[in-house]
């Protein structure tokens, strides 16, 4: 399964991930919550971590332990996102 641009896979197609600047801790954390929103109403969830100006994650469908449709949908509408979000990212 090819990876969206931006992203890249983890072990063989375990996992994609990718991690996202923002120029300080509001812009991340409204970000996220966008991110949030979208995941509810879509029910797929990513695992992320967010530290100051940085969120990074990791989405993986962990009933088939793998790399779904489902991720490569979810890392578009958050590419999405993040290309709509207030203030710079990376």
């Amino acid at each position: 399964m090819d990876a969206p641009d931006g992203w890249v896979e983890e072990d063989g197609g375990k996992a994609l991930l990718r991690s996202f600047t923002f120029k300080d801790f509001e812009s991340a954390f409204a970000f996220l919550t966008r991110v949030a929103m979208h995941a509810e109403k879509a029910d797929h969830h990513p695992e992320f971590t967010s530290v100051w100006n940085r969120v990074d994650f990791r989405l993986t469908s962990h009933d088939a332990g793998r790399i779904t449709d489902r991720d490569i949908a979810l890392a578009r509408a958050i590419d999405g996102i993040a290309a709509d979000s207030h203030g710079s990212h990376t």
